[in-house]
């Protein structure tokens, strides 16, 4: 909506109510300032028709769980390196989880998280600034007093190497929680019957430090630096110089 749109607009359209709305416009997202959240947007003028529907007591036939997935699998991503710009989506479970701390001597704040497949390998995710605040506090909390593991849906994940392969959140990720899809419940399950061998140790069910990162398994056996203790080390060594 733009401009005396808006106004027109205010006191019609309310949260969590239900509007047949038809002579919109429907554009692609501009991309020339950076990739956008959502592949298309609603415009809404003069000509725009609204119309509020009533609230229903009836049961309705519920929608079928969403199942269309574009997931990139683990053993997938040491051959997608040399695309520093890849972005992929991602289906796994956390098995440690780091406290939000400073990435080094910068100002933004990272949570560093171990994910794993339903293969055994892992690999370290960054979660910045509000990811690690918001969605990485919503894990936390989940892994101190959920019985099960947690699996995470996480869309538009950035791929980042530095003496191996390593995972991270952009502005435009998007991370869900046990997620409603098929492939999501089957993986949940398997972890279920193996959570004791992806713990190790139940008192090792959440990480406080990253001083010891952990082993991502590639086929080339790399140990991941995270990124924080990157920014950590670029910043000791510009000082020694």
């Amino acid at each position: 909506m733009y401009a005396d749109e808006i106004g027109q607009y205010a006191d019609k359209l309310k949260l969590m109510n239900t509007y047949f709305i038809s002579t919109a416009k429907v554009k692609v997202s501009l991309t020339s300032y950076g990739k956008p959240i959502h592949k298309f947007y609603w415009v809404l003028d003069k000509e725009t028709v609204i119309e509020h529907i009533k609230p229903s007591t009836e049961l309705e036939t519920s929608l079928p769980p969403p199942t269309k997935l574009n997931i990139t699998t683990f053993d997938r991503i040491p051959h997608m390196m040399v695309d520093s710009a890849a972005e992929i989506d991602i289906l796994a479970i956390v098995v440690r989880c780091g406290l939000q701390k400073y990435a080094g001597r910068t100002h933004h704040k990272c949570r560093e998280i171990t994910i794993c497949d339903n293969q055994k390998n892992q690999f370290l995710l960054t979660l910045w600034d509000d990811f690690g605040e918001i969605e990485g506090n919503e894990i936390e909390d989940k892994m101190e007093t959920a019985a099960d593991l947690i699996v995470i849906l996480g869309r538009n994940i950035r791929i980042s190497t530095y003496q191996g392969l390593s995972l991270q959140s952009m502005f435009y990720s998007t991370i869900r929680l046990d997620p409603n899809y098929p492939q999501a419940i089957e993986l949940i399950n398997w972890a279920k019957a193996n959570k004791t061998m992806l713990l190790g140790r139940p008192s090792n069910k959440t990480s406080t430090s990253s001083s010891a990162p952990p082993m991502v398994v590639t086929p080339a056996g790399q140990q991941v630096i995270s990124i924080a203790q990157m920014s950590s080390a670029a910043s000791v060594s510009h000082t020694s110089t």
